[in-house]
């Protein structure tokens, strides 16, 4: 084939894929039935259709002419597509319609559309809460901006305390003028470091006997990695009566340890220190039912009898009453629960990831 007879075809092809393309613009939308839709549609793309013998005819041009070519077809097919699946849905619709009677049955239950789950994290939170709430402590809970009467000086922490500093905590500015966040003294705000805050405003709003779980959202100036995040999430535990003991300390957090990860689970207690807590204890528990992890002791809270300092500062009378109290991060229970071993998967809002607790 030489250049003029070259030039000609590619002319013919051309006219061919402009013809095609209006034909199908101006006969798809007036078919009525899925049997005509089949019909026409052979006649345009089947074994023997005009598309189809043009894109045969892409084997008689020359190499350096086919990519120009192909690129036409290619956009001629896609048009041609568009305008069939248009007449195809219309079809659809019509034949939807005449099953039903109507356009619209407003009779029938809406379609069900994608149904969304908790988050991990709260899917946790919501069995510990509940595991709790079967043994009698109710769920409080406060503002997360705080200042440092409610998250330090109750609680017995001094002025010196490492947690203090300003490495640890979010302050807010001096100047913030905060809402329904009453300063104790002429303070800073911060944003809460534990939840501790919560057994505070409680004991100050209510009188002993008190038994209450306190979940919620802690901020510190961690450096993110697997294990630490600059936002996380505590529970924690505060029992307050008349001859409250150690045992009664070791008997409640046995059922939770026993309950969330299985009956063979064993606690063991180990002496540390904590200002708002004295004794005070870290707690470790074994359970021969967690995979890879069944072969050591894992840490997971700390706890203690609530330090009589405490107790002087919110008004209660510490040769009346004792009690004790715990926390724990629900990450740290999240992760040994679900087999995840880095926090920040839980915050990268991975759908893949998500999913697999849904």
């Amino acid at each position: 084939m030489d250049f003029q007879e070259s030039e000609f075809f590619i002319f013919k092809m051309k006219e061919a894929l402009e013809t095609i393309i209006i034909d199908v613009r101006d006969t798809a939308p007036g078919l009525e039935n899925r049997a005509a839709f089949e019909a026409y549609k052979a006649t345009i793309q089947g074994p023997n259709g005009s598309l189809t013998a043009v894109m045969k005819s892409m084997g008689k041009l020359l190499r350096e002419e086919k990519p120009a070519m192909g690129k036409l077809i290619n956009e001629a097919k896609a048009e041609i597509n568009e305008a069939l699946s248009q007449a195809l849905a219309t079809i659809e619709a019509a034949e939807l319609t005449a099953k039903l009677g109507s356009a619209i049955d407003p009779s029938l239950p809406s379609v069900e559309g994608d149904r969304g789950t908790l988050h991990p994290i709260a899917q946790v939170r919501e069995e510990m809460v509940a595991l709790f709430q079967r043994i009698g402590f109710s769920v409080a809970e406060a503002t997360e901006v705080e200042t440092e009467y409610f998250c330090f000086d109750a609680l017995n922490i001094p002025k010196d305390h490492p947690a203090r500093d300003m490495q640890d905590s979010y302050y807010l500015p001096n100047e913030l003028k905060m809402q329904n966040v009453p300063k104790h003294k002429e303070e800073q705000y911060l944003l809460r470091t534990h939840s501790s805050t919560v057994q505070i405003r409680t004991m100050l709003q209510k009188n002993p006997p008190i038994r209450i779980i306190a979940p919620g959202r802690c901020f510190r100036r961690d450096t993110p990695d697997a294990t630490h995040s600059a936002n996380f999430h505590q529970i924690e535990g505060l029992y307050v009566d008349q001859d409250v003991s150690l045992t009664d300390l070791k008997a409640t957090l046995d059922y939770f340890v026993k309950t969330i990860f299985g009956p063979k689970a064993k606690t063991r207690l180990r002496p540390s220190f904590f200002p708002f807590t004295e004794p005070s204890f870290e707690m470790d528990f074994f359970s021969p039912d967690l995979g890879k992890l069944s072969n050591k002791w894992l840490e997971i809270m700390g706890c203690g009898m609530v330090d009589p300092e405490v107790f002087k500062a919110v008004g209660i009378d510490p040769q009346a009453y004792t009690g004790f109290a715990f926390g724990m991060g629900i990450e740290r229970i999240a992760m040994i629960l679900q087999g995840v071993d880095d926090i920040r998967y839980y915050y990268q809002n991975d759908l893949r990831f998500l999913k697999q607790f849904a």
